[in-house]
């Protein structure tokens, strides 16, 4: 019979928004049991990527709480926590402590900024943590300000699809190792990162000019979209002179 890649990897998530959620949801796609802790006060959960996971509601606020968690968390694969620098800390629950109690266990770290510099304690959201990567000054069109694609750069590709991948990266080396580890996941540098063949295009000429202007990002006329007669849009993507020809003949 099939068996899921991730079948019996033990995952905790703490529950947060977007990047977080997602991050879960991956990881249940591919077979692992997920539980996420939820807040006792909350409620209605926001929490959209809940597919085959399963929740449970903790209150952080009492020792008995704080007891229960650490539990779970010491008899996971992963823990994955999407608060700022300090949050578990100060709960007795940060990595140091409990890679202690179990020295296999992945805990992975998701936040804007990283768990080190000046911002690591700073709030924020996508459109902030796009800025700070430098690729949000590459997106719009010529002549109006940037744009950034809804949340989906920082939050998403460079949020929870990296540190999803970061958790499958740890597991894979605890199989050589046996070793679990942090996984320090700056949404900052994981959107720099999904945006790494922006900056190294500049020097084969695909980027090098300014925003709106390049072949790509709606400077050339065979890569963009138009408005129809029907008050609709279309896209169009035809880069090679082939595809061009065809459809300047219609």
């Amino acid at each position: 019979p099939f068996t899921m890649a991730l079948a019996g990897v033990r995952v905790i998530e703490l529950a947060g928004l977007a990047p977080a959620p997602f991050c879960g949801m991956i990881l249940a796609d591919f077979g692992a049991k997920v539980i996420r802790v939820d807040r006792t006060k909350v409620a209605v959960s926001m929490d959209t990527q809940a597919r085959g996971k399963r929740s449970v509601a903790i209150n952080l606020k009492t020792s008995e709480g704080i007891a229960l968690l650490r539990k779970l968390c010491v008899q996971s694969d992963v823990v994955l926590e999407p608060y700022r620098k300090g949050v578990m800390e100060k709960l007795g629950l940060g990595p140091q402590e409990l890679l202690k109690e179990n020295p296999r266990l992945i805990y992975a770290r998701l936040t804007g900024y990283g768990q080190s510099g000046s911002y690591a304690t700073a709030a924020g959201h996508d459109i902030n943590f796009l800025a700070m990567s430098g690729l949000l000054s590459r997106l719009g069109r010529s002549g109006e300000k940037p744009c950034a694609p809804l949340n989906l750069l920082a939050d998403f590709a460079g949020g929870g699809l990296i540190c999803a991948l970061g958790i499958v990266l740890a597991l894979l080396d605890r199989t050589k190792s046996g070793k679990g580890q942090i996984i320090d996941a700056s949404m900052v540098e994981g959107a720099a990162y999904v945006g790494s063949f922006v900056w190294k295009s500049r020097s084969i000429g695909m980027w090098d000019r300014s925003r709106g202007q390049n072949m790509l990002d709606s400077g050339a006329p065979f890569y963009d979209t138009y408005q129809t007669s029907d008050g609709k849009y279309m896209a169009v993507g035809a880069i090679e002179p082939q595809f061009y020809r065809q459809l300047l003949k219609g």
